[in-house]
């Protein structure tokens, strides 16, 4: 970007450095980096402590591996190592807009972000997929395991693809004694490689996935909200599978929300920055670019405490993973909500209320067909 701009994702750089004592124009006082230091670190153990939690609590049970729990294990890896690595590393850089961390990982810190952002996204946008088809078209058949593994390594594939150009013209270069970690696009007219680059990168990692979601869930929520049980089958079982769809959508619109308002101001930081580039000359502008990362980053702690209020299974898996914690106690419920399997009377029952509701023209739950990737289709997200 321009000739001052502070550092952000290591991929601008800054032609304020001062002297080679590792000061510059943009350190802070040392009260302010120690809070700017505690808020970050409070984010990094929140995020990485409860997105490990959610992966261990699907993958240690075989009950909750289900096609859209892979899809949330997909979604808190990419969590856990964007809080990981970008928050921390970035962070540092950002504090004192000097680059410690050498050349080979200046190209790592130009891939990686933009990878597990896009492989964030696009796993709730899997999600949004896969209750799309499930609750409209709830007798198309689902994803196999081998077909959710395709996907998965799709997403993390294109990804890649997506954030290769910022790696490979990453570098290192000395600014007045100061080390930067920067971007050195080609030479073009006016810049506008990079400003094409930026905006189209912004579009497939916010925009256009948002709107994806945003018809998918309409639509969901439409179907569902308008779906009524037949007086003969409103029993408790069909309601509460009914609730429990509801419940789901609740959750992940939640989810998706709370990504969008996160990254929301971050992306239009950048997008203000490649048409007036002279804001980043401003001192104020590391105190306010702080914040934004900060509001991004915190994007990666909100969804296992998302999962822990508001869904059952979640909750118990979160009681057993801390039952070293004097304050938290698990009970015999909490072992049979992740290891308890539906018993043959159930699935019989359901597979008759399938039946039935295709008879009489209604949609059917799709928790009634049973699950392609290890168990039931209501593993995790639904309530069972």
């Amino acid at each position: 970007m321009g000739g001052c701009t502070i550092v952000t994702d290591a991929n601008v750089s800054s032609d304020l450095g001062s002297n080679t004592t590792g000061i510059t124009a943009f350190s802070m006082p040392s009260w302010q980096l120690a809070l700017w230091a505690a808020a970050y670190l409070t984010l990094v153990l929140v995020a990485v402590t409860g997105n490990a939690t959610v992966i261990w609590i699907i993958l240690a049970h075989r009950r909750m591996r289900t096609v859209t729990n892979y899809f949330i294990v997909n979604l808190a890896l990419a969590d856990l190592c964007m809080a990981a690595f970008n928050a921390v590393f970035n962070f540092v850089y950002a504090s004192h807009n000097i680059w410690y961390f050498g050349r080979a990982f200046c190209h790592f810190q130009n891939l990686f972000p933009v990878t597990v952002m896009f492989v964030s996204i696009y796993s709730m946008t899997a999600i949004a997929a896969d209750r799309y088809i499930a609750i409209v078209y709830p007798f198309q058949p689902r994803l196999s395991a081998p077909g959710t593994r395709a996907v998965i390594a799709g997403i993390w594939l294109v990804a890649l693809a997506l954030a290769f150009p910022q790696c490979f013209y990453s570098t290192i270069i000395m600014d007045q004694g100061a080390t930067k970690c920067m971007v050195a696009w080609p030479e073009d007219n006016g810049g506008k490689m990079l400003l094409l680059y930026h905006l189209a990168v912004i579009a497939l990692i916010y925009f256009l996935p948002l709107m994806v979601m945003f018809v998918a869930y309409t639509i969901i929520g439409l179907t569902l909200w308008r779906r009524a049980v037949p007086e003969y089958q409103a029993h408790g079982a069909n309601i509460h599978y009914l609730q429990a769809k509801k419940k789901f959508v609740k959750t992940m619109v939640l989810v998706v929300v709370t990504f969008a308002i996160c990254w929301l101001p971050y992306h239009l930081y950048f997008i203000l920055g490649s048409f007036q580039e002279d804001i980043y000359c401003h001192k104020f502008i590391q105190q306010v670019y702080l914040a934004l990362f900060w509001l991004a980053m915190s994007s990666t702690m909100y969804n296992p405490i998302i999962y822990c209020c508001l869904n059952r299974r979640f909750r118990s898996g979160f009681r057993i993973a801390f039952r070293c914690c004097p304050w938290v106690t698990p009970t015999e419920e909490d072992m049979i909500e992740l290891t308890h399997n539906p018993s043959l009377s159930r699935r019989v029952n359901r597979c008759h209320t399938k039946e039935t509701l295709f008879m009489n023209g209604d949609v059917v739950p799709s928790e009634a067909i049973n699950g392609q990737a290890g168990g039931p289709q209501d593993g995790v997200p639904t309530e069972p």
